[in-house]
């Protein structure tokens, strides 16, 4: 059954006036319209929902149920417009990212803690994976925004933000190559025990391209899905490994390892990137945090040279 919130809205008014005349200059209009709308009510009903007293007018049992219902309703109402008033305030709302794991550590410690900080009821959900997943994640609208490193060209992904990451050599900092103040060749990155991805992941893809572009091949120690086995096997001196500065940031920091430039211009030219799904109409929420992201990805160029 269809029933119009505005007759529901007139037999209200007329019930808590306690006449269709107090009623009717409450709601600035006629009398006949108020009885008029009531009137139409009662016929969808099939039943009285008003009867005269000599203290005026008073709700039928079914009258009694139709105030009910128009209570609820307006509760209902009175709810539903404060939680969107708060959501369009991003008091409230959740956003799903899926990222790369080497960005986990430089997004958490600046760009989101600051966003949660200032949007302290927006619940962020955020996922680990590779390329691929993320893809997926965000195409199939698992995720609002994914971060990855690498472009991989799909006709339903947007790419908000891309920011400039060269891939380098990683190695620790008392590693014969850690003295040489030029790129190193690809040639000699050959001969040097690797610790890489897995196939299939954006880093990996990008490592096996450029090699393969230079008639070489790398030699592979270690093959794992982890950053933190990528790492630990480059301090423990088990192998070099070829990752974009910002996912050694700390080890850099604390000088257990050096990121060095390499002579190959797919690594040189290599980015990292924000996307979403092309059509998704995001959330105030996700579209205010892509504005904020994209700001910090402009900031989170790779500076130029050794460290």
């Amino acid at each position: 059954m269809d029933i119009p919130h505005q007759r529901l809205v007139y037999f209200r008014v007329a019930v808590e006036s306690g006449s269709l005349r107090k009623a009717a200059a409450r709601l600035d209009i006629a009398p006949s319209a108020v009885s008029r709308q009531i009137s139409l009510l009662e016929a969808a009903f099939e039943a009285p929902l008003l009867e005269r007293t000599p203290r005026g007018i008073r709700p039928t049992p079914v009258g009694e149920m139709a105030l009910d219902y128009c209570r609820r309703r307006g509760d209902l109402d009175d709810d539903f417009i404060t939680r969107l008033e708060a959501y369009q305030r991003l008091e409230t709302g959740t956003i799903s990212l899926v990222v790369g794991e080497g960005f986990i550590n430089d997004l958490i410690d600046a760009p989101l803690r600051a966003f949660a900080e200032r949007y302290r009821g927006v619940r962020l959900e955020i996922e680990q994976a590779g390329t691929d997943e993320i893809i997926e994640s965000v195409v199939e609208d698992r995720a609002h925004i994914g971060l990855m490193f690498h472009e991989r060209v799909h006709p339903q992904i947007r790419f908000w933000a891309s920011s400039g990451q060269p891939l380098l050599a990683i190695c620790p900092a008392d590693h014969p190559l850690a003295g040489d103040p030029d790129p190193i060749s690809l040639q000699r990155l050959s001969g040097i025990p690797m610790a890489l991805w897995k196939p299939g992941h954006g880093v990996r893809r990008l490592v096996d391209q450029a090699f393969a572009q230079a008639g070489l091949r790398p030699q592979v120690a270690v093959e794992t899905n982890s950053m933190a086995v990528l790492r630990r096997s480059v301090v423990a001196g088990m192998g070099i490994t070829l990752l974009p500065r910002f996912a050694v940031a700390h080890e850099v920091a604390e000088g257990s390892v050096v990121a060095l430039p390499v002579a190959s211009a797919l690594f040189q030219n290599s980015q990292a990137h924000m996307i979403s799904r092309i059509g998704r109409r995001q959330p105030q929420a996700s579209l205010t945090l892509l504005r904020h992201l994209g700001a910090w990805m402009q900031a989170f160029r790779a500076p130029a040279g050794h460290s």
